[in-house]
Formats: structure tokens, C-alpha cells, sequence
């Protein structure tokens, strides 16, 4: 009998995995006796990455989450892990240090006793601090090694990048095939050497998508792994994992020592799944997420984008086709924008120096990709629409690139007189604590336990102010009404009248466009009066939410400030990168016209500017 291998439940990355929600806590609650009872779990992901924004989103407690979710996996013994992003924490975007820290101390109290960090760039430097952090909290430090397929990315850049994290302390190493696109017999070769640098436990994470990981998990299991994450039905395979019936009868084939698995607590776990995906969260899973696609293999997204990447398809493709529409020209579908993506992700990536397709990487490579192919589509050039924190990236402002920028691109920085950053990453953004509990102390906001809930805000400003507010709430249950509402409409709907506004030269009409003929009420092409303010329009540039800034360091702008061609005006949240919208000329600002937290369409009027 060969040694023993463990398994990891990752219920969080199931769903992420799958699509743009997690199940909410009373959900989270109710399930968790069941997995309990299955027996077979040594480990189970509870919390980390997105999690937490989605809690805000839905309107929830975030802090009150985590704690009643790992609390029953504590009482049986389980131990609980999470996702750590290193410099980006639990967000997108780079966190100081003195929040990174408090985001130690608060999981640890809230019941988290595994730290999963990784550097979507692999840059050390931003993982080593966190190893600190944990040990301090008295959590165990598992350090990832994010795989990609590359000409950079070779086997022994991985060995020695493990080599440098456990002589700074990493209790663990994780082997984290995000995008499913590690060749097995490398990741084999990477497992052996770690284990001949010392014997400490490793843990493989992989996704189903591009066809490589059962072979993976195997190889990997051959060379001394000791823990396998999986997923089971019905969110496995597709961009999400193996499913756990499948590994454990592989490895018990292959002569490993396994756990069993109680089938009847299975079944109870894989029907509350589906009750919650048909209570709503299915309304946000795209049936295409439950296939696997050796697609993938080019591009090498990692399967928890993919659950997001079909839903952001919808609107690019309605953005695209509004552009085609208004000039007679045919329409795009969204398998010729899928083929389209991969392929300027492939065009993409080298050029923006290999960084690993993880997040929040492998979203900026994305967003980058998607806002090329727009830009194309409607006539313009590449590398129009770059994002802030993507120009971090690009700039080595977020750590060190793995290759090398493309000259283009090196001299557009150069042309927009953007400063490129070698030293280290953390330095660039200052402690923050003080500033929020000012703010906290202004709001009449309680800091809560274990100073959770400054961590939230400081973590999640812009979110936490729409949870606190009830925004986030009521902007959820709106749009899971509208979602039901697509998914249970008759045929005949569409050909129900719909009052349309238009414009004809220069004049705003409202209009009705309906199949066959109707009798127009009188108020059916009445002028729309124009917005209050004076001045030039600042159009939205594509759909996403508006904001005044993205975090407390900013001073929104107001009417009756002047700006110059250049000045930072707003943002909107797309695809989860905030996009810096400046100005294209100077003036006055005389009208906002979205408040905070708004969703905008393409072209939608944002503020004027006189």
C-alpha cells in the first residue's frame, strides 16, 4: 500500500468557479453538517478570494459569515483554508501593510487556520510578508507556486522559487494549476523537487478545463503530494475540478491509501448544491461553464475567471453589436467573441511579459484582451483603454514581470510619462488603518470584534459603503428579479410593445417599436427634455458600475470644480478592474450626472464639462 493522500473540499472555488456567486451564509450553515458526514474531507476552503464581496454584495455580514461557516468544520476537526492574494489581499488591487496584517489576526479569530498565499506574478517579495503575518496570527503559511505553461515558466524556475519560500518559513507549499494547463509529468518533476528540498506537506490545486488534471493529480501523487483539492457534482468538471468520486476511485486503483466516502451524505451535499443553484445561484452559471474545452490550452485562463468571463461576454457583445447596429453592419455572436478573446489573450500575454494568468492577472490580461477586441471591432487601435491598476502591472509597480514588456508598450509609457517601478512592490502603498478608523469614527460605524469590520472597510471600501448604505441589497435582489424574469419570459414577450429613446439629430425622441400594427399614444414621440447643466458630455466608454473614486485616498469630484485634458474625472467598474475615466479637455465640471454605485451603459452621459 502506497502512503496516504487527503482531500480538500474547495466549496468556495466550486462556485467562483462556476459562476459570480457563493451560496449565502444560512446556506453555507445548512450544508455543512452534510459535508461533515461525508467523512472523507481532511480539509475544506471556507472563505478567501471573492468571498468576502460577494457577502457585501448579497447585503451580508462578511465577518458574521466566516465565522458561523468554519465554525462546525473547527467542532469535527476539519481544517478550515482560504485564498490570500500577498500584496492584493482579499481584492484586485494592492492593500498596505498594516491592513495586510490586521487580515491575519481577523481570520485567524474568526476560525481560518490556513493561509493559501499566492503573487499572481510570482514575485516572492509579496508572498514572504505574509508568511510573517500568519505566524504571528498562529495560522499555518501555505505559499503557492501559481503554474502556467511558458517559455519562463520552467521546472526549475519552480523548484527554486519553492526553495526561496520555505527558507523564509512557508509551512506548506501548494502547486496551484489554476488554468488546468500544467503538463503532468512537469508538475510531477516540481512536486519531486520540492520534496528533495524538504519534506513538508504539499497540496495540488488544479482546474477540469482543459482536459490535463486527472493525469495531473496522479503524476503529482506519484512524486509525493499529500493533499489533492477537489470539487464534486454537480459544480465539478467544466471550469471547475476534478470531482471527488473520480479521484478517490483513481488513486485506490493506483495502490494509495484513500478515505472513504459516505454516499448518502454525499447525495445530501450534491442535492443541496442544486437547491441553491435553483433557488438563484444558477441564474449566474452559464450552462457552457459545465464543459470542459481544450480551448483553453492557448489561452490558459484559469478556471474561476472562466465563471465570470461568460456573463462579462453578455454585455461586451451587446456594446459590440450596438456599434454594428447603428452602421448597418453584421452582427457579432458570442462564439466569434470567445475565438476572438482567446486569440488576443494569446496575442496578449507574451507582450505584457508572461505574468501567470491569476488573479487579479489573469483578469487585467483578460479586460486588456477584451478591451483591445472592442476597439478593433469598432475601428480603433490596440492598447487604447489601459486600466490603472493594470498599468501597475505593466509598470512593475505590483511586483516583477516574469518576461519582458513589449516595445510598444514600453513606449507608450514613456509617451504618457508613466515612471517605471523596480523596488518594493509593498512600498508604494502606505499604511491606511488610521485614516479608516477616522472614517469609521465619522460614520458612528462600530470597529467590531477583533476590529473586523474596520478590516472589511479598509479591505472593501467602495463595497462595504454600498453594503452599510443598503445599495448593495437592493441593487442584488433587483437584479436577481430581472434574471428570473429573463429566464421565465414567454416567446411572446419580445413582441410586446417596448418605448424605446432615441436620438435624431441632436434631439432626444420617445418612441415605440412593437411587431405588427398598434395604436401610438399621443405621449409616444414626445421630446425628452435634456438634463439640467451646461457644457461638453463626458460619455460612459463602456457598461460597468460608476464611482467617484475607488478608495478613501481620493477626493471625489464635485460640481463646480475645474479640471485640465488629463485630470482623473470618475471610474466604472467592469469586469472587476475599476477604469480611470480622465478628461479629454478642460473646463468646469457644471453636472454629474450618476450617482455612486450606479450601473451605465456604453455612451451614457457620466458628468458635463463646461
Amino acid at each position: 500500500m502506497k502512503r496516504e493522500i487527503k482531500f480538500s473540499l474547495v466549496f468556495r472555488d466550486m462556485w467562483q468557479s462556476a459562476g459570480k456567486y457563493v451560496p449565502r451564509v444560512d446556506q453555507l450553515v445548512k450544508v455543512a453538517p452534510a459535508i461533515i458526514e461525508m467523512g472523507c474531507f481532511a480539509r475544506v476552503e471556507t472563505n478567501g478570494g471573492g468571498f468576502e464581496q460577494v457577502n457585501l454584495l448579497f447585503g451580508e455580514n462578511p465577518n458574521k459569515a466566516v465565522r458561523e461557516w468554519t465554525k462546525p468544520f473547527h467542532e469535527a476537526g476539519i481544517q478550515t483554508h482560504m485564498l490570500d492574494r500577498a500584496l492584493n489581499g482579499l481584492r484586485m488591487s494592492p492593500v498596505p501593510a498594516d491592513v495586510r496584517k490586521l487580515f491575519y489576526k481577523v481570520k485567524k479569530a474568526q476560525g481560518t487556520d490556513i493561509t493559501r498565499t499566492f503573487c499572481g506574478l510570482n514575485d516572492t517579495r509579496n508572498i514572504i510578508p505574509s508568511i510573517g503575518y500568519a505566524h504571528d496570527a498562529g495560522m499555518i503559511s501555505q505559499c503557492s507556486l501559481c503554474i502556467t505553461f511558458s517559455p519562463v515558466h520552467t521546472v526549475e524556475y519552480y523548484v527554486n522559487m519553492a526553495k526561496e519560500l520555505i527558507e523564509a518559513g512557508a509551512d506548506e507549499i501548494c502547486i496551484k494549476d489554476m488554468a488546468g494547463i500544467g503538463r503532468p509529468v512537469s508538475l510531477g518533476k516540481i512536486v519531486a523537487g520540492i520534496k528533495k528540498i524538504k519534506d513538508i506537506p504539499v497540496q495540488y490545486h488544479s482546474h477540469a478545463g482543459p482536459g490535463f488534471n486527472m493525469a495531473s493529480i496522479l503524476e503529482v501523487c506519484e512524486a509525493g503530494c499529500d493533499y489533492i483539492d477537489v470539487g464534486m457534482e454537480p459544480l465539478s468538471w467544466g471550469t471547475g475540478h476534478a470531482d471527488l468520486l473520480s479521484v478517490q476511485a483513481m488513486l485506490k486503483d493506483a495502490g494509495f491509501q484513500v478515505p472513504e466516502i459516505n454516499m448518502e451524505a454525499y447525495m445530501k451535499v450534491r442535492a443541496l448544491i442544486q437547491e441553491f443553484m435553483d433557488d438563484f445561484l444558477g441564474l449566474y452559471i452559464s450552462p457552457r461553464n459545465r464543459l470542459m474545452n481544450s480551448l483553453l490550452i492557448g489561452p490558459g485562463l484559469p478556471g474561476g475567471m472562466m465563471g465570470s468571463l461568460m456573463a462579462d461576454l453578455e454585455s461586451n457583445l451587446e456594446s459590440i453589436n450596438k456599434y454594428k447596429a447603428k452602421r448597418n453592419l453584421p452582427f457579432m455572436t458570442q462564439d466569434q467573441l470567445l475565438i476572438k478573446l482567446f486569440n488576443e489573450v494569446a496575442y496578449v500575454w507574451p507582450r505584457v511579459g508572461y505574468p501567470p494568468l491569476v488573479t487579479p492577472f489573469s483578469q487585467y490580461v483578460k479586460n486588456l484582451s477584451m478591451m483591445n477586441v472592442i476597439a478593433m471591432e469598432k475601428g480603433k487601435e490596440r492598447w487604447g483603454m489601459i486600466a490603472d491598476d493594470i498599468w501597475d502591472m505593466l509598470l512593475g509597480k505590483a511586483g516583477k514581470l516574469p518576461g519582458t514588456l513589449a516595445p510598444e508598450l514600453i513606449e507608450k509609457a514613456e509617451r504618457e510619462g508613466r515612471k517605471f517601478f523596480t523596488g518594493n512592490p509593498q512600498d508604494n502603498y502606505p499604511d491606511a488603518l488610521d485614516k479608516y478608523r477616522k472614517m469609521m469614527k465619522e460614520n458612528k460605524w462600530e470597529l467590531g470584534e477583533d476590529e473586523e469590520e474596520l478590516f472589511e472597510y479598509a479591505m472593501h471600501p467602495a463595497q462595504y459603503e454600498a453594503y452599510k448604505s443598503g445599495k448593495a441589497k437592493e441593487d442584488f435582489l433587483a437584479d436577481v428579479e430581472k434574471r428570473r424574469a429573463e429566464r421565465d419570459k414567454s416567446p411572446l414577450d419580445d413582441a410586446k410593445p417596448k418605448t424605446l429613446t432615441v436620438q435624431v439629430d441632436g434631439q432626444a425622441y420617445r418612441v415605440t417599436v412593437a411587431y405588427g400594427d398598434i395604436d401610438l399614444p399621443a405621449s409616444a414621440t414626445e421630446k425628452v427634455t435634456a438634463p439640467v447643466g451646461e457644457g461638453q458630455d463626458v460619455p460612459a466608454p463602456l457598461e460597468g458600475k460608476f464611482f467617484l473614486t475607488k478608495n478613501a485616498q481620493e477626493t471625489p469630484l464635485k460640481v463646480g470644480d475645474k479640471v485640465e485634458k488629463g485630470d482623473l474625472l470618475c471610474y466604472i467598474e467592469a469586469m472587476k478592474t475599476y477604469n480611470a475615466i480622465r478628461a479629454d479637455f478642460a473646463g468646469t465640471v457644471t453636472a454629474i450626472c450618476v450617482n455612486p454605485g450606479d450601473s451605465v451603459s456604453e455612451d451614457d452621459v457620466l458628468m458635463k464639462i463646461g
